[in-house]
């Protein structure tokens, strides 16, 4: 079986092509370009890179979300494009959970996290003793609540993300000896294990796709506006 992942949640490119959970090729990219106008060119050139043809794939594995309004409609909206043209089923993984899944050698808490400005967060904790055990469940948090809830667990932490490092202080903080930290090679989404978790999950119909959103964790503040000027009219 043959699948094509792809993460564009967040700033870092990830794409990857798996052939019976052997890893042909993976690609990560962490600089400063459009994904609207670099995701497709990537992904054609790893098809050319391993001399594949897109008809070949049977199922593609796309990170749902959250992350970046933006990156995540952009992801989202390609592998929903591949996923009818080319007739293939269509799974969604958390990026907080692929990320995770980067630091699922270690035996504890992981929490995994993006930063969504303002001092707030998209976080999600897990426990890796048995898999990926979700215990604080991926959403928008404050980071000043997501330390609080993590301080009541009383135990070791192991963080992951590349947006880690602009809260570590604060963490440290909070957290004491309880703060730990991955090496930074295991900040970055990695669109093997992407495709890893996606394999765990039983394969949608092909109708699924039309229906199939990102899961954003929160309203895009333009919403958000427009719902208190609503309610400011009652």
């Amino acid at each position: 079986m043959i699948w094509l992942g792809i993460d564009t949640a967040n700033s870092p490119l990830a794409i990857a092509i798996i052939k019976d959970r052997r890893i042909l090729t993976t690609e990560v990219t962490n600089i400063k370009v459009n994904h609207s106008a670099g995701v497709m060119p990537a992904i054609e050139h790893i098809f050319k890179k391993v001399d594949i043809s897109p008809k070949e794939i049977d199922a593609i594995a796309i990170s749902q979300g959250p992350g970046s309004y933006t990156g995540v409609r952009i992801g989202v909206t390609i592998a929903k494009t591949l996923s009818w043209t080319l007739q293939k089923p269509l799974v969604g993984v958390s990026s907080l959970q692929v990320l995770a899944a980067n630091a699922g050698l270690y035996q504890g808490i992981v929490c995994s996290l993006i930063d969504a400005r303002r001092q707030n967060v998209y976080a999600g904790a897990y426990d890796t003793s048995n898999g990926l055990v979700p215990i604080i469940e991926d959403g928008h948090y404050s980071m000043a609540g997501l330390l609080a809830k993590l301080k009541e667990l009383g135990r070791p932490v192991l963080f992951v993300g590349h947006d880690v490092d602009s809260f570590w202080g604060l963490i440290q903080q909070e957290l004491g000896k309880n703060a730990l930290r991955t090496p930074y090679t295991l900040d970055l989404p990695n669109a093997a294990q992407l495709i890893y978790l996606a394999e765990q999950q039983e394969l949608p119909p092909l109708d699924a796709t039309h229906t199939f959103v990102p899961k954003y964790c929160r309203l895009a503040e333009a919403e958000a506006n427009w719902l208190r000027e609503q309610k400011g009219k009652k």
